[in-house]
């Protein structure tokens, strides 16, 4: 007798998982087209890519950026994007110009 697996309509409400997601499990770097490149002479330490990275992957030490985790970073570019420096901090490059 095989039984039949429950649907999602047959779950009640207000059921709780027993291990919460976390990102740190799924590395997701490998997507992305373009790379952010960080030029440490013209950041401004504003901390506005920090803040605005949908990933988490902008390195930090301290209250200082130190550069990127790129097995995070999908390479959206809002980093780049965001950034208020005068000469900009980030620039976007093509991944395949990094492949080996």
């Amino acid at each position: 007798m095989t039984m039949k697996k429950k649907g999602w309509k047959d779950i009640t409400e207000g059921n709780i998982i027993d291990k919460p997601a976390t990102a740190l499990e799924y590395k997701t770097g490998t997507w992305k087209a373009f790379r952010p490149i960080w030029i440490k002479e013209n950041c401004i330490q504003c901390k506005f890519c920090w803040l605005y990275c949908p990933d988490m992957a902008i390195k930090m030490k301290g209250d200082k950026m130190t550069g990127f985790d790129y097995e995070y970073c999908k390479g959206c570019g809002i980093c780049a994007k965001i950034c208020p420096a005068k000469k900009k901090a980030i620039e976007m490059k093509k991944e395949t110009e990094f492949e080996k």
